[in-house]
């Protein structure tokens, strides 16, 4: 869910997956298991505000999760917009990325690129390290760069497990840092989840594809709303750069996005969920 073109950040993220992993811890009996999944977001525009006219946005997001807490976590993230500001002027922007992170949450591989009107904007590719003290960045793209994170930072698998976890604790609020490879690959993000209350199964129970999944039918799920802020600031004193909102099932899938972007918000329908196989640790 990103800033400037219309992208998710992590579920933000952005979010994308790579290549294959190396063995991470085996999770432990109780612990949040994140299911592998394919899910597909039919977006349009739900409201403007501001100075920026926009008349219309249509498009799509591709999100292919795979893996386990012992293999490591790949996204796959595809999200095709075409935005319609008035008087013929029509962008299609195209944001395609990849990302990798093992289960323990030490290593963040990276690569995205995204298009407007089949012109890169911009390309990303790295990794990232946590050590004992710190989160090291080594970046290829844009330009070759190494960058020293605080190591309080999380990756955005590990900030999603975060989130379940904290609703399940009965939660309300939860701010950490995060870093997610978007924009030009050297931002920190400070983020704000709001978790609201928990729906039980049998309640507001979905017409969308995630209806009739027999692996979702006994799942709690809270409607979450995450927030950007610029590195150092704090909420309550600037307004976000982006926000995402959307209903959480203790899984980790999600359904019903809002991504506010600042001068629109556009909503994700989903259109289509495939549940795969949870690998098994080895």
């Amino acid at each position: 869910m990103t800033r400037v073109h219309i992208a998710v950040p992590t579920a933000a993220a952005l979010i994308a997956a790579a290549l294959v992993g190396v063995a991470g811890p085996v999770p432990a009996q109780g612990a949040t298991v994140l299911a592998p999944h394919r899910a597909v977001y039919d977006l349009t525009l739900t409201r403007t505000r501001g100075k920026r006219p926009i008349q219309s946005v249509r498009g799509r997001i591709l999100y292919d999760f795979a893996g386990s807490a012992c293999e490591g976590y790949a996204l796959q993230f595809r999200q095709v917009s075409e935005i319609d500001s008035g008087e013929g002027k029509v962008a299609l922007s195209d944001l395609q990325a990849t990302t990798w992170e093992d289960g323990d949450a030490k290593t963040f591989r990276f690569n995205s690129q995204n298009t407007v009107n089949d012109r890169v904007v911009d390309a990303v590719n790295g990794n990232a390290e946590r050590g004992g003290s710190d989160v090291e960045v080594k970046l290829t793209k844009p330009t070759p760069k190494t960058l020293d994170l605080a190591a309080k930072i999380v990756f955005p698998t590990e900030h999603m497990r975060r989130i379940i976890d904290a609703a399940k604790e009965g939660k309300t609020l939860l701010e950490l840092p995060v870093y997610d490879g978007s924009e030009n690959g050297e931002k920190t993000y400070s983020t704000l989840t709001v978790i609201g209350r928990e729906i039980p199964p049998d309640e507001k129970k979905p017409d969308d594809a995630a209806a009739g999944k027999p692996m979702l039918a006994n799942l709690k799920r809270w409607p979450v709303t995450i927030s950007y802020f610029e590195q150092g600031s704090t909420s309550g004193e600037q307004l976000p750069v982006y926000a995402i909102g959307f209903e959480l099932y203790e899984n980790g899938i999600s359904r019903a996005l809002s991504l506010d972007y600042g001068d629109f918000v556009v909503s994700g329908i989903m259109s289509q969920l495939e549940m795969k196989d949870v690998p098994a640790c080895k």
